[in-house]
């Protein structure tokens, strides 16, 4: 049974289709990726699924039927989303970021919110650095380990990330992938949505290709990665 099982998600902006028909799923313990051009649908598609945005179809989570939950009830479940644009506190330290993200286990006490924040640390040593820095001073990269880490405190079972490389240095963008591979050996799925498909299908198992707000091809990441269309559009040296 998988994790996360999306069928048929659409979503609508003034009656125009930004998703159409859109089926997904994801595996326990799996690093799956939807890759695409911009303007797609891939964020409409994540946003879908944590219930921030009104949708159709239904998703199932842990086999149980969500679709008609709020966004606060699906965190509780053990999804989690880090958006594109990280929404950070700018004007809160670095560690009031991440003991916001711990809210879900509010009731847990302060030891293992601490040890969860001692994880988010261990996952991104900068942090640890900058634990009273105030967010809006962090660099590009900084700010994206800093969305993760907050998301990483609230111990999703499925963590969705949209464009975690979007602006960042190549160095950087080593690093928080190589970070993203280290979260399954944690039991932490993750659901990958990024325009850099080279990174995203030698992260992931499974992919999705999105276009026009439809899956035009999915499947094993590595065929994926040896499809002639797929080579030719996303894996160029422009990417």
């Amino acid at each position: 049974m998988s994790l996360l099982d999306a069928q048929n998600i659409s979503v609508a902006y003034r009656g125009v289709r930004a998703v159409e028909g859109v089926s997904i799923a994801v595996q326990q313990g799996e690093i799956a990726s939807v890759i695409g051009p911009n303007g797609a649908g891939k964020t409409s598609l994540l946003a879908a699924l944590m219930g921030l945005i009104p949708s159709q179809g239904r998703v199932m989570f842990d086999g149980h039927d969500i679709s008609h939950l709020p966004t606060e009830a699906r965190v509780e479940r053990g999804l989690a989303l880090v958006p594109e644009s990280r929404d950070l506190f700018a004007t809160m330290t670095v560690r009031e970021n991440l003991m916001l993200g711990a809210y879900r286990h509010r009731g847990e006490g302060a030891a293992k919110r601490r040890n969860g924040m001692e994880e988010a640390f261990d996952l991104f040593p900068r942090l640890r650095e900058r634990a009273e820095q105030l967010a809006g001073t962090l660099s590009g990269g900084e700010r994206q380990m800093l969305a993760m880490g907050r998301a990483l405190m609230g111990r999703p079972r499925l963590l969705m990330l949209d464009e975690p490389s979007l602006g960042l240095a190549p160095l950087i963008v080593r690093d928080i992938f190589r970070t993203i591979a280290t979260l399954r050996e944690k039991g932490v799925s993750v659901l990958l949505v990024e325009q850099n498909a080279r990174a995203a299908l030698a992260l992931s198992t499974h992919a999705s290709v999105l276009e026009n707000g439809s899956v035009t091809l999915a499947g094993d990441s590595a065929a994926l990665a040896a499809d002639q269309r797929v080579t030719e559009l996303y894996l160029g040296a422009a990417h």
